[in-house]
């Protein structure tokens, strides 16, 4: 195990929380409109599902997911691990942006409507415009998510230097070994990003409001 301190999990984790804030945004947006319009009784059972990340224990989803992936050969890859991240921060996406569209007024969608507009030409000319702050606050929780992620990570990706030992796994390495400088580092970065990113959801919340 490598036990020197490098930024290379920092990297790591960063660049796994932008892929996959990216790609749940693409994924999440026709999710997001549909759960939004959707007057099915079996709406319910599908939202449910879609929120089970977020009440499951990660060691939970992270076994499923382990089996899943290794009948593909994808345990202990970066890849793997991103696909994990995507299912288990799939909710922290859909959720703000369902809401926004749910708690738009429904007048401007039925106006889009009679003026001839698609649904795809209303949700990104009409719909989307105006629920920036919840577009903002689903990415902004999104990706700090998958950078404090462990527990899914560690299932499915093991802790594999300059692969998919990232930084919340760095410091649980760096603990186990007592190394607890470098764990201290890692932690402190960590923590004074999440402020960081909490405190500008919060400006950017009061700036709308006002």
């Amino acid at each position: 195990m490598d036990t020197a301190f490098n930024f290379i999990p920092l990297f790591l984790s960063f660049k796994l929380a932008l892929i996959t804030t990216f790609i749940l945004f693409l994924l999440s947006v026709p999710v997001a409109f549909f759960l939004s319009q959707s007057r099915s009784k079996f709406k319910p059972i599908i939202e449910a599902i879609f929120a089970l990340p977020i009440v499951l224990p990660p060691t939970v989803l992270g076994f499923y997911l382990l089996v899943l992936l290794s009948k593909v050969n994808l345990v202990f890859t970066f890849p793997g691990i991103v696909i994990a991240s995507i299912i288990y921060s799939f909710p922290f996406m859909v959720a703000p942006i369902q809401s926004g569209i749910e708690g738009l007024n429904s007048s401007l969608i039925e106006a889009s409507y009679t003026l001839g507009k698609s649904k795809i030409e209303t949700l990104f000319r009409v719909i989307l415009p105006n629920i920036k702050s919840s577009i903002i606050t689903a990415i902004i929780t999104t990706f700090a998510h998958t950078i404090g992620e462990f527990g899914v990570v560690l299932m499915v990706g093991g802790s594999i230097p300059n692969e998919t030992k990232v930084a919340s796994i760095a410091v649980y390495d760096y603990v186990e070994n007592l190394e607890y400088d470098s764990a201290n580092i890692y932690s402190f970065i960590l923590l004074g990003f999440s402020f960081i990113v909490l405190l500008g959801v919060y400006l950017y919340r009061n700036k709308m409001e006002n």
